[in-house]
């Protein structure tokens, strides 16, 4: 669930650092001494992805998960949202502010369809990186969680099954790094579902996508989700619910001027017994009609 492009923020270094610093406190007093993990599951939650964040609508969410690299900083919004910054864990776009940092040996393949790089999950030296770099330096703005996505990304490059099993190896280390470094933080897994096992302890919910519709990126369309692709996702959601107990959040897609098709899959989501948003194909609006 990534953006095309991304923008930096206008605001400078020092006054973004120094707000930050009060939103830092301001996150740690909202959650507590204790693990985020212990939360109840989430009532609501939105997805947004646009330059500037729609404080009124997004405010009506208990949870908003926003794009941080448009340089939004939570620290003057109502307390009652919880603000979760997008990272991508396995990709890296040129845009953003640490890409240069990164060895170039880390970098093991290219994602053409969304423009960005794939890191190796098992280079040395990667989990405290990406928590230097990209967790901390957010958690100082304000946000109180992290959206982890493209932790699958390894599996366009790596074919080999020892591999592959090294690069999940990896990815467990960096969740349980930003775990142990930022304990009241909410993570979110986007899928991962191979990673449970391991960090089902660290994290506080997992997220798929596309369980009845689902949104094109190469082809730029709104499509229908197959019977076998569900029942495998229901499947995984059960696990996830039942073994692990973690809540099980949708997110669907639908034209946002196709306000029956929103409703109906909202309901749909919410019947199985799990946490629903259906946004458009590239979350840059906000539907309300997510919250109930």
């Amino acid at each position: 669930m990534r953006l095309p492009f991304l923008l930096r923020s206008s605001l400078s270094r020092k006054i973004r650092y120094g707000l930050g610093l009060l939103a830092g406190l301001v996150a740690s007093l909202c959650f507590g001494g204790a693990s985020a993990n212990t939360m109840a599951a989430p009532r609501s939650i939105a997805f947004y992805y646009g330059k500037t964040p729609i404080l009124k609508q997004l405010a009506q969410f208990e949870f908003a998960v926003v794009e941080p690299g448009h340089g939004f900083v939570p620290v003057h919004t109502s307390h009652k949202t919880r603000w979760i910054a997008y990272v991508s864990v396995g990709e890296v776009n040129s845009s953003r502010d640490y890409y240069s940092a990164i060895p170039k040996s880390w970098i093991i393949g290219h994602n053409a369809e969304w423009s960005s790089d794939i890191i190796d999950q098992t280079a040395p030296g990667w989990p405290e990186f990406f928590v230097e770099h990209v967790i901390a330096p957010l958690w100082r703005q304000g946000y109180s969680g992290f959206f982890l996505d493209t932790l699958d990304s390894y599996q366009l490059v790596v074919k080999d099954a020892a591999q592959r099993q090294q690069n999940q190896e990896g990815l467990v280390a960096v969740i349980r790094a930003i775990h142990k470094r930022f304990p009241r933080a909410a993570l979110i897994l986007n899928r991962g579902f191979e990673l449970l096992p391991e960090v089902h302890n660290d994290v506080y919910a997992v997220a798929f996508e596309s369980l009845f519709k689902g949104w094109s990126e190469s082809r730029g369309e709104y499509i229908d989700v197959s019977d076998t692709d569900r029942e495998w996702l229901l499947a995984q959601a059960s696990t996830v619910k039942q073994q692990y107990g973690l809540p099980v959040i949708a997110i669907d897609y639908c034209l946002p001027t196709n306000l029956q098709c929103s409703r109906d899959t909202v309901r749909r989501i919410r019947a199985l017994g799990l946490v629903p948003y259906v946004g458009d194909g590239r979350l840059q609006t906000v539907n309300l009609a997510s919250r109930h």
